[in-house]
């Protein structure tokens, strides 16, 4: 065990990319998939046009994504010292209300805290890092390309894998179970990010925030991590209102419209995609969530969930790892 997470520190560079392209298979053969329960179209679509229409239909997405972030990136820097007085006047409000402002420490935090702080260099850095994810991206879709197109001789190699027919068949199934339940969770997964990010745009479009189309796509790449995605996924819109609007009660009400809908999701949709789909404990996803964190870092957050289910998966098809899946099970039943 302490090899293989050193092995996987070390090499974070390089599997990475790896993991998020089977990610990004999975979501196109998903789509493909699903596609085919359309209505009259799904039965005409050939597999090849509904996997095109599956890869087109994802880098238009992210197309969108790299879009927003080029309408808004000189915005964002242009509006970024502006957004710093407005931090600093929110906090000098946030002391009256607290009747601290005559308080020496106040003037010294302000003096020695705020006055340091560069919005626009803090912002510039983010945009350099978000600049390093496209190209890292772009990488990922090479991985996926490669293994769409190998995808077709895995059944042969899964035959030549060995002679013993009883082990090709357990090996068979074991990926089979692997592709169904992953492929499901991404796919349900996908769908409810989709709608808690349009949720969440009717909300801050409709109370004015500024960059709400963009706040809402991140959003709903937040809400592939569990627990902290939910509470970032609030956190960034709410710093913008505070920043942007003077008045508390538009504030409070971004704040009480944006926490109510990752609640009904968190606590609906979300144990229902968990529980039919991957099976797995919410107190071992947690976990699960600061090891991959610590390994692999945000890239470790988005990934921790799929790793952990196919680690389940493989555990409980051997005897002697079996209990290990079943304390990762959500219910004890595998």
């Amino acid at each position: 065990m302490l090899i293989t997470g050193w092995l996987l520190y070390v090499g974070k560079d390089v599997f990475v990319p790896v993991f998020f392209g089977l990610v990004v298979v999975y979501v196109i053969v998903g789509l493909a998939q699903g596609m085919q329960r359309i209505p009259y179209l799904g039965r005409v679509l050939p597999l090849r046009v509904r996997y095109v229409l599956s890869v087109l239909l994802i880098t238009l997405s992210l197309l969108v994504v790299v879009y927003l972030f080029v309408i808004n990136k000189d915005r964002f820097l242009a509006l970024a010292p502006q957004y710093q007085q407005s931090l600093l006047a929110a906090i000098q409000r946030l002391a009256v209300f607290l009747r601290i402002e005559t308080e020496p420490t106040w003037t010294t935090l302000r003096q020695e805290l705020f006055a340091q702080i560069n919005i626009q260099r803090v912002l510039g850095s983010m945009l350099a890092s978000v600049s390093s994810i496209i190209v890292s991206v772009m990488v990922v879709f090479l991985y996926a390309t490669f293994l769409l197109v190998e995808r077709r001789f895995f059944p042969q190699k899964m035959e030549n894998i060995s002679s013993d027919a009883s082990r090709v068949a357990r090996i068979r199934a074991i990926t089979s179970d692997i592709n169904k339940r992953i492929g499901a969770y991404l796919a349900l997964k996908t769908f409810i990010s989709l709608f808690l990010g349009a949720i969440s745009w009717v909300i801050m479009a409709f109370a004015g925030l500024e960059f709400a189309a963009f706040w809402a796509v991140l959003i709903a790449f937040l809400n592939y991590v569990p627990y902290i995605g939910s509470f970032l996924g609030v956190f960034f819109p709410v710093i913008m209102a505070i920043i942007q609007f003077e008045d508390a009660s538009v504030i409070l009400s971004v704040l009480l419209a944006l926490v109510l809908v990752q609640f009904l999701i968190g606590n609906f949709l979300d144990p229902y995609v968990m529980g039919n789909s991957l099976n797995l404990s919410p107190f071992a996803i947690l976990v699960s969530l600061a090891i991959w964190s610590e390994l692999w870092g945000i890239a470790g957050a988005f990934l921790a969930v799929p790793i952990t289910a196919v680690l389940a998966i493989i555990f409980s098809e051997f005897l002697s790892t079996r209990p290990i899946a079943v304390l990762l099970s959500r219910n004890g039943r595998l």
